[in-house]
């Protein structure tokens, strides 16, 4: 069904009365082989950090003997150090071209893939710090080239369902990667130690499919100048590159982008880490430890059922209007973990549920939007600003939360979180509403972003 070439789609006829033929509606239907390529790498490097992400919060707190304090700084190290070296990562590759984005991304999978055996030898709060530094730095380094790839090999009015289909392959990834620490977990007699050296030697595949078979400069899809690309400033005329001396001043000079990005920040603030969300859940229905792994699956099961419906939606709809969406539904799950509910098991599903749609309705829709709104020979580091300031702004959350889960208790740190995200969203609303007393929800530039 998405199977296509990594070529720009031909141009099409259209009927007389101005509709697109079914052929046309078929190849904006596909989605080129680079993004499948992409999402086999993530789908096996998923795979191998997922069996890590799935063990460590309780290797670390049962295992080690870290406070939710100390577990709350190791979190942020390892969601929020990528954000220091994504816009090194984003202006090396837009510097060496589409080339420029295969290399940077290769380094930054071969840095995280050297991590993991790492994980064998360390067993103090330092060294488990620094080993995660690095491990982030690698996924710092790739995102935002990758998600280049993406954008660029995709046509602009089929960014979403694209983008949909990376994060779908994604988590598919991340569904297998829990079940096999789990399986590792209950085998063998070093379980922790298995499942580090099992997680190498699958960061090590994912790095051989990139170099073998991601192309090593991506062609960039037609723009369609009647679809919601030609919104933008950029769209007419000869593409103008950012400033090179001040990358970041340039493109946040972009009012899309520096609203994207204040909203990415926003709602970032309060956006609880994947691994408190499961401690939260353990600890409240006193789950046993061995079935601790299998939490994540339920996140990734929702991820992957609704990843490319839900580009499917932002394409039609509006990306800033599903992005804001995800995360009403992110305070929804706040609620049930909040909720004096006694629900055991259905509590469990409707929480992971929520959780996973959040994901869906975010991850991919805001790389869409961000590519809306850059353009092609700045694209990596347009990328890597919106990222970097929603990665930055979980690090703080991170680290917030767990001050207020050591000082108040894990029920008074939810709380706070489901308020801060509430106030975020709204506001969030106010700085993505649609300029202009003529905007209305079909208008390019509510479309496009």
């Amino acid at each position: 069904m998405y199977l296509a070439d990594g070529r720009p789609a031909p141009a099409t006829s259209a009927s007389p009365g101005g509709r697109r033929t079914g052929r046309s509606r078929r190849v904006r239907a596909a989605v080129p082989s680079t993004v499948l390529v992409l999402g086999t790498v993530s789908l096996i490097t998923d795979i191998s950090s997922e069996m890590v992400t799935a063990v460590l919060p309780l290797y670390l707190v049962a295992e080690l003997g870290l406070s939710p304090l100390g577990f709350g700084l190791l979190d942020g190290v390892y969601n929020g150090v990528s954000a220091l070296v994504r816009l090194v990562g984003g202006r090396l590759s837009d510097r060496g071209g589409g080339a420029g984005h295969k290399v940077v991304a290769a380094v930054g999978y071969g840095l995280s893939a050297l991590c993991k055996p790492l994980l064998l030898l360390v067993h103090s709060l330092p060294l488990i710090g620094a080993v995660l530094a690095v491990d982030r730095t690698g996924k710092g380094l790739r995102t935002a080239p990758r998600d280049a790839m993406i954008s660029l090999a995709a046509e602009p009015a089929a960014r979403g369902r694209a983008f949909g289909v990376h994060r779908a392959m994604d988590t598919a990834g991340a569904l297998c990667g829990p079940l096999v620490a789990f399986v590792l977990l209950r085998a063998a007699a070093e379980g922790y130690d298995a499942v580090f050296t099992v997680s190498f030697c699958v960061a090590v595949l994912g790095v051989v499919v990139l170099l073998l078979f991601v192309p090593g400069r991506a062609l960039p899809a037609a723009e369609d100048t009647a679809g919601p690309a030609s919104a933008g400033p950029t769209s007419a005329g000869p593409r103008t590159p950012a400033a090179p001396r001040t990358p970041v001043r340039a493109l946040l000079g972009r009012p899309e982008i520096r609203r994207l990005t204040a909203c990415a920040v926003l709602l970032g603030l309060t956006t609880v880490s994947d691994s408190f969300l499961y401690l939260t859940l353990q600890r409240r229905l006193d789950l046993p430890a061995g079935w601790f792994p299998l939490l994540p699956l339920g996140t990734a099961a929702a991820f992957l059922s609704l990843a490319v419906p839900m580009g499917a939606i932002a394409d039609r709809l509006g990306r800033r209007r599903l992005f804001l969406a995800g995360h009403l539904v992110l305070l929804c799950a706040y609620g049930l973990l909040l909720a004096p509910l006694d629900g055991g098991a259905t509590l469990v599903c409707a929480v992971l549920i929520l959780h996973g749609a959040f994901y869906a309705a975010t991850d991919g829709v805001l790389a869409a939007a961000t590519a809306d709104a850059v353009p092609e020979d700045a694209r990596g580091s347009g990328l890597a600003v919106v990222q970097t300031g929603q990665t930055a702004a979980r690090f703080v959350c991170s680290l917030a939360f767990g001050a207020a889960w050591t000082a108040w208790g894990d029920h008074t740190a939810v709380l706070a979180a489901a308020v801060g995200l509430a106030l975020a969203a709204a506001l969030s609303a106010r700085l993505l509403r649609p300029a202009g007393p003529t905007a209305g929800p079909n208008s390019p530039s509510e479309h496009a972003s």
